[in-house]
């Protein structure tokens, strides 16, 4: 059974799915791009990291690579959607 789940959504979706985690007793792990440094998603997950950086903000969320490799980095066991 996974523990370490990341929510590469932004805004109102993650922190939902951020809480249902939370609800789980499961590590959250969110993802930002520079745009959304102070953004309420990026607060509300047990951890964040930055991904896609120098990208347009939808670029940075589609930026699979860097998101594959920042969980690969942070010891994720599963990516939500």
């Amino acid at each position: 059974e996974f523990q370490r789940v990341m929510v590469a959504n932004r805004g109102e979706i993650a922190v939902r799915i951020f809480r249902a985690l939370t609800e789980m007793n499961k590590t959250s792990i969110g993802i930002f791009c520079e745009q959304d440094k102070n953004s309420i998603h990026r607060l509300k997950s047990d951890e964040s990291y930055l991904v896609g950086k120098g990208l347009p903000a939808v670029a940075a969320y589609l930026s699979i690579d860097s998101i594959i490799e920042t969980a690969l980095k942070h010891n994720v066991e599963a990516i939500h959607p």
